[in-house]
């Protein structure tokens, strides 16, 4: 599904978010650099932009981004190419299921807009867990729903009718965004995904909604 849609993704995050999707990425990538990695795994890194802004940031990080659709992957290499990153940023073909790194060997791992589309959230929230170094930071960007009415009908009906009308009518896979709306109304966020993190084995994990709750970053530490 992700590599039939690859060559409208990113268009389609910035156009269907109306932007704010690189106001929340900003927002991750704060509290990633509170921690002081030297060393990252962006997890379903997509086309790279997550992997791309860490990397920019700091010419002392390593960035590693990980995903399972080639064609992703291949929009993901040339980004970085573009820019002269090739050194800093490593792209592999991987699932986050079965992470093909050591034990112990990230300072911090991200996900953004990728832990719901794991086939199993507990082995692929496991996986990341070993990877991660001990005192490493694990950092998740999501969406969520919206609480407050009237705000939180009207997101759900955007969400379940006019998103998947546009987004397939631009990137010619209707399904692939009447899956989105889906898979966010049926992930388990806020207290209820936290408290998943801390049966893996996370510590201190906390979240905070952002734009009236339409996306939230979670903050777990392995100690």
């Amino acid at each position: 599904m992700f590599n039939s849609i690859a060559a409208r993704y990113d268009f389609l995050n910035h156009f269907l978010s109306l932007g704010i999707d690189k106001f929340w990425r900003k927002q991750l990538v704060r509290e990633v650099f509170r921690h002081n990695p030297k060393i990252v795994l962006d997890v379903a890194t997509g086309t790279g932009d997550l992997a791309i802004a860490i990397a920019k940031k700091s010419s002392e990080i390593d960035v590693v981004g990980v995903d399972i659709a080639p064609n992703m992957l291949e929009i993901a290499r040339k980004k970085v190419a573009d820019i002269d990153l090739d050194k800093r940023i490593s792209l592999v073909l991987g699932s986050a299921l079965n992470l093909p790194f050591p034990n112990n060997n990230f300072d911090a791992v991200i996900v953004a807009f990728g832990v719901r589309n794991f086939e199993n959230l507990s082995l692929g929230l496991k996986e990341i867990f070993r990877v991660l170094k001990p005192g490493g930071v694990f950092c998740v960007l999501e969406f969520s729903v919206p609480r407050s009415q009237p705000f939180s009908a009207l997101y759900k009906w955007y969400f379940r009718h006019l998103l998947p009308f546009l987004g397939g009518l631009i990137s010619g896979n209707r399904n692939a965004y009447t899956y989105l709306p889906d898979s966010v109304l049926s992930f388990p966020e806020g207290k209820q995904f936290t408290d998943i993190l801390s049966d893996v084995g996370f510590q201190n994990v906390s979240f905070k909604r952002l734009t009236f709750g339409v996306a939230s970053i979670y903050i777990a530490h392995k100690i």
